[in-house]
């Protein structure tokens, strides 16, 4: 089944007016709430807490669907669309992810600054196999060359360990880029 994130400035804007059900996942054999996932689906939950009673592994494996919605305070300082497009477009200074004052104000890679100082990603694609790369599956990289780890990187991993697809690793790195671009707008409307 596909695995479907939506990104949010702020999610419960959305929740409060969409009928849903919380997803479960297991955790050590206790259930325990989801921190993104939600069905729009009838599934079986507890009405006390709107939780599904179903571990969300399961649920899929019953046909259940479960979206993400996730909390991105990274759009803050987007204006519009436009803006958004334009962050995009525009090349980042890559040499920013060698500073860990930068980093540790980014996305998803904000506690993983000797991971960006050693690879030094300078492409969207390099900077999405370095998120792909601090997941266990795929942390054996770390120590390769660019040549290998684009070679290994988005192959699906042989045992049950948390790797990155590669759609969300770009999108991932995408979203960084917005980041960096902003950062740098900022500064340059602070001078």
């Amino acid at each position: 089944m596909p695995d479907i994130d939506i990104d949010f400035f702020d999610r419960t804007l959305a929740l409060d007016i969409l009928e849903h059900h919380i997803a479960m996942r297991d955790q050590k054999g206790q259930p325990v709430k989801h921190n993104t996932g939600i069905y729009f689906q009838q599934i079986p939950y507890n009405p006390f807490n709107n939780i599904a009673t179903i571990d969300y592994k399961a649920a899929e494996d019953r046909g259940y669907f479960k979206i993400d919605f996730l909390n991105v305070s990274m759009y803050e300082g987007v204006r519009d669309e436009t803006h958004l497009k334009q962050l995009l477009d525009q090349d980042p200074v890559w040499n920013l992810l060698e500073h860990e004052e930068v980093v540790t104000q980014l996305f998803h890679i904000g506690d993983h600054y000797n991971i960006l100082k050693k690879l030094k990603p300078s492409s969207i694609e390099e900077l999405a196999a370095v998120l792909a790369i601090i997941r266990p599956a795929k942390r054996y990289l770390l120590d390769k060359g660019w040549n290998v780890i684009m070679e290994e990187v988005w192959e699906r991993p042989l045992e049950d360990l948390y790797f990155f697809k590669r759609s969300h690793a770009i999108a991932y790195a995408s979203a960084i880029v917005v980041q960096l671009n902003l950062i740098c707008e900022r500064l340059t409307l602070a001078d």
